[in-house]
């Protein structure tokens, strides 16, 4: 009964693109993976950092250290949302819990916030009665390790973020992104003020860093707030998804599409227009193979698709 429309090889169904995205456990071990080595990466810095300010007494030094006990902090946060944003979906959380990776990225804009201010704060003292520093050759061999190893994490939660689209990691990585800045600075600083004896280095450098770091902070909140508010897919996934449905040819038309993110999982609805004259069972198979297309190309989406007949006459939402 079901031979006709729903038997007929649609070359566009066809999956070209199974292997677009990693599965969800690939994604889980990446995400759990990036955030132990977030911590252990900046609890190493703080040990060096903290040694290197007590042999220097660099004002830029210290509040690189103060910045990384700071990040550690986040990046405790973090550990736990991943970990709570990997739990599957209960009786009481049925969409899951990808949310709780937006409120870390919130809860880590005020860490990354409170970092810039302190060190607006030192940098503001500094200038106002600078000091000479000690000792710059172990602070700059130190500012130099804390370089390469921030440069390894930044690179490495790239290509985590770009994996999975993680809000949490993406906001860990701004932590990081900014101390590459800031240990750049801090070298200068060290340069400037021990070599040449500029003695305002330290301060100029972090008014400049606290200012990227604040920059960064107001990004993870923008992204964070982007998700808790359930703002639409970018407008490129939106094409493809209708792309996508309109690639079968028993498909009408497609309407009231409506998508959002939670932490790495997408969820999709759509309405989808077929011949009034096709069966229950016929109209289910085509949904079913419509929605099979479209996890090909959104492997971690969640997909509920409404099948109308076509030429309907019926309210729909003001929506573009």
């Amino acid at each position: 009964m079901a031979g006709g429309p729903v038997n007929s090889q649609n070359q566009a169904l066809e999956r070209p693109l199974a292997s677009a995205g990693p599965t969800n456990s690939q994604n889980a071990r990446l995400l759990r993976f990036a955030t132990y080595a977030a911590v252990s990466v900046a609890g190493l810095l703080i040990v060096a950092k903290l040694a290197a300010w007590f042999l220097t007494d660099s004002v830029s030094i210290l509040s690189s250290l103060m910045d990384s006990v700071l990040d550690v902090g986040a990046s405790l946060v973090n550990m736990y949302a991943v970990a709570h944003a990997l739990t599957p979906a209960d009786r009481e959380h049925r969409f899951g819990h990808g949310k709780a990776e937006a409120l870390a990225g919130l809860a880590q804009s005020a860490f990354i916030s409170g970092s810039a201010l302190f060190l607006l704060a030192e940098a503001v003292q500094r200038l106002i009665e600078p000091r000479a520093i000690t000792r710059d050759e172990i602070g700059i061999t130190v500012m130099v390790l804390s370089l390469v190893l921030t440069i390894a994490l930044v690179l490495f939660q790239r290509h985590v973020v770009k994996k999975t689209n993680s809000v949490a990691i993406a906001a860990d990585s701004v932590h990081y992104r900014g101390d590459i800045a800031a240990n750049l600075g801090v070298i200068l600083a060290l340069v400037l003020a021990g070599r040449f004896g500029w003695i305002y280095a330290d301060a100029v450098v972090a008014l400049i860093v606290a200012a990227y770091i604040l920059v960064g902070a107001w990004g993870i909140i923008r992204s964070a707030l982007d998700q808790l508010m359930d703002r639409e897919l970018p407008e490129d996934q939106r094409l493809r998804i209708q792309q996508i449905a309109m690639a079968h040819d028993q498909v009408v038309n497609v309407h009231d599409m409506r998508t959002r993110s939670s932490g790495v999982q997408s969820f999709i609805q759509l309405h989808m227009e077929l011949d009034g004259d096709l069966t229950l069972l016929q109209s289910h198979e085509i949904a079913d193979q419509v929605e099979a297309a479209i996890l090909d190309v959104f492997p971690d989406a969640e997909v509920i698709i409404h099948q109308d007949p076509a030429g309907l006459e019926e309210w729909h939402p003001d929506l573009p």
